[in-house]
């Protein structure tokens, strides 16, 4: 059985049941933790939602660390080997609902600073952690609240790690420096209800809406670029009628959803789907949300500090990726910091048995402690 410190806190956060958008004090025994290193503890709990903002240090760049105590519900416990909030060690791995994503990197964030601050009288930047219990979920107010609170006061984060599972083959080999743009629609067609016997009586919107929606799938929105692939259109969900095989429906409802890239904004998306639209004449309702707007960390500062460490520590370079779903770091690196996600091999998060390995933790905590040097000179 491992001595280690990060297992030791991963295990104590993992037997926490914080499902969105409970925390179950698992920010009070970070919050612990970062107290007695001298940071400030402020809490912003906003609605349901509990958030940590804790920083060490006033007035130099900041370099924050950022992740989530809340965890999607494991679904029925007998289907895991062992009990998902029980955490188990087993043939070298950690499980437990939470301990890829991302429990096991907020412990490795915590002991990676107190090692670092063990070996430097004073840092050369201000070191943050931003905390929430809500970014499994509706995430309304967690982080993007907090980065509105921080945005009002003026408070800025210069650089930030996410320490979301960004691995996929081992740790370190992925770091996400992006993220593509969600922008879902909410549209409906109406027509008029009528017998299907007598259809020159109705209006089929079904029949109206046909062209318009394969355009919609059948266009190009953009190219991609270096970091993105070309943005996608997709149908999620699809309904009319009243379930009976004689009535015309009167309402088509469709659900679709927009991937994009920086090549490509909200708006633009939204003009030129209108534009289809309006030049099939349909009569149509449409509701839109922005469900995080595509965002890029370029070559720079960070991102060289971090593909150093992870060379150093693992001794292989790390692959720049902009992969995956939507991320927290939409509401951080919008305000202008540079933001990476780092974090362990993804390949059982949200899923029955969500294991990390157990060698990986002490890793993650030595190249999230190699990032602090790097910084520092």
């Amino acid at each position: 059985m491992s001595n280690s410190e990060t297992l030791q806190l991963a295990k104590t956060l993992l037997e926490r049941p914080s499902i969105t958008p409970a925390d179950e004090g698992c920010q009070q025994v970070l919050g612990d933790r970062l107290k007695s290193l001298g940071f400030e503890l402020e809490s912003m709990i906003f609605e349901d939602t509990t958030n940590l903002w804790a920083r060490l240090g006033q007035g130099k760049p900041v370099l924050c660390f950022a992740g989530h105590t809340d965890v999607v519900p494991p679904g029925d416990p007998s289907d895991w080997s062992f009990p998902p909030f029980q955490p188990t060690e087993h043939e070298g791995y950690l499980y437990g609902r939470g301990a890829a994503d991302m429990k096991g990197s907020l412990a490795a964030m915590i002991v990676a600073v107190e090692r670092y601050l063990k070996q430097v009288d004073e840092p050369p930047f201000d070191i943050a952690f931003l905390i929430t219990s809500d970014e499994e979920g509706p995430f309304i107010n967690g982080t993007k609240r907090v980065m509105e609170t921080l945005e009002s006061r003026n408070e800025k984060i210069t650089w930030c790690i996410v320490g979301e599972p960004s691995s996929t083959e081992q740790l370190g080999d992925v770091v996400k420096n992006g993220r593509r743009g969600s922008l879902s629609g909410s549209l409906s067609v109406i027509g008029v209800q009528g017998h299907v016997a007598y259809p020159h009586l109705a209006e089929n919107p079904v029949h109206s809406a046909a062209n318009a929606l394969a355009e919609l799938t059948q266009t190009r929105w953009d190219d991609g670029n270096e970091f993105f692939p070309p943005t996608t259109f997709q149908v999620s969900n699809i309904h009319a009628g009243t379930g009976a095989g004689n009535v015309i429906p009167g309402r088509l409802d469709i659900e679709f959803n927009f991937r994009f890239s920086t090549e490509s904004t909200s708006t633009q998306l939204q003009q030129r789907v209108e534009t289809i639209l309006d030049a099939h004449n349909l009569n149509y309702q449409l509701n839109w949300k922005l469900n995080g707007p595509a965002f890029l960390t370029a070559q720079g500062l960070l991102i060289n500090k971090v593909q150093c460490a992870i060379k150093r520590v693992c001794g292989y370079p790390t692959k720049l990726s902009t992969a995956g779903g939507t991320s927290d770091g939409r509401f951080i690196a919008p305000t202008g910091a540079e933001l990476i996600e780092l974090g362990p091999v993804n390949a059982t998060i949200h899923k029955v048995d969500e294991c990390v390995k157990i060698t990986d933790l002490d890793t993650l905590t030595d190249v999230y402690q190699a990032i602090l040097e790097e910084m520092s000179v």
